[in-house]
């Protein structure tokens, strides 16, 4: 079990793009603080505001890294307002972020074993802007949870449970048979991945008999292993995303734009009923 965060890694999640300095800035405010560390950019395309995709791309990314690895992660509309800078500690790793929903999904899959609103100054950058916390909060948070101070020193106790969450969609049975799933992150390629987890689309992908995936209307029945298995002719088909969820993609095209899909998009998956192959 890890009891801080000294492994000297620290990930960046953000929605500054790549035109302003903002990156940097944090960069180096992490730099003077902790000298040596590596620094990995997660990404820094999240959609301007976009709590749930930032959500999702830290959900799939985080247990790559190393055991102690600090994730810094900011999107962050709420910037200035009553909403506080937390971080939170599991058995693997550290999260600095606004309370606003950007940690769903760790708290949803990992233990808390310890949480803190932000708030002890010395552990900030003494002059504060209302407009950028990633810099005079959260990045020094993450600089010094990187040299091994203990995350209760960064501020006040906080209870888990009571931390901010966004909707999570899963799957529901539908009364004929089948599920209704959802539509839960467009990748940049405009590969649809769905809610549906590993453990259900390997039983989708596998069975003999495929099923019938209908979204706004289209009806998707082939499935591959992988997308250069499909044929280029624009038909969407099922295939399994990176993340182990069942995907909707289109071999060099764009899933997202043929189907006019978008998170929460609904779809209905009726089972195969015959040993037709796909």
């Amino acid at each position: 079990m890890v009891h801080n965060a000294a492994a000297g890694c620290i990930t960046l999640l953000t929605d500054f793009g790549l035109t302003d300095p903002y990156v940097g800035v944090m960069k180096g405010v992490i730099a003077t603080i902790a000298p040596g560390r590596t620094l990995i950019d997660l990404s820094h395309m999240v959609p301007p505001q976009d709590i749930a995709t930032g959500a999702w791309l830290l959900h799939i990314s985080h247990a790559y890294f190393p055991e102690g690895t600090v994730h810094l992660c900011v999107v962050d509309p709420g910037v200035g307002s009553a909403r506080l800078p937390i971080a939170i500690r599991t058995p693997r790793a550290a999260f600095v972020a606004p309370d606003n929903g950007l940690l769903s999904y760790v708290l949803a899959s990992e233990p808390v074993l310890e949480a803190v609103a932000l708030t002890n100054p010395a552990y900030q950058l003494p002059q504060q802007s209302t407009t950028f916390h990633g810099r005079d909060i959260f990045a020094p948070a993450a600089a010094y949870l990187a040299t091994g101070v203990p995350l209760a020193r960064l501020g006040q106790h906080l209870d888990p449970a009571q931390l901010e969450r966004i909707p999570l969609y899963e799957p529901e049975p539908l009364t004929t048979g089948g599920l209704r799933a959802h539509v839960l992150h467009i990748d940049h390629f405009g590969n649809i991945i769905t809610d549906i987890g590993p453990d259900q689309a390997i039983e989708l992908l596998t069975k003999a008999a495929p099923p019938t995936v209908t979204i706004n209307a289209v009806q998707i029945t082939r499935r591959y292993r992988y997308y250069a298995e499909a044929p280029d002719d624009e038909t969407p088909f099922l295939v399994a995303d990176s993340s182990g969820h069942l995907a909707i993609a289109v071999r060099n095209g764009n899933a997202a734009t043929l189907l006019g899909a978008k998170r929460g998009t609904p779809l209905d998956v009726i089972y195969g009923t015959s040993d037709v192959t796909s």
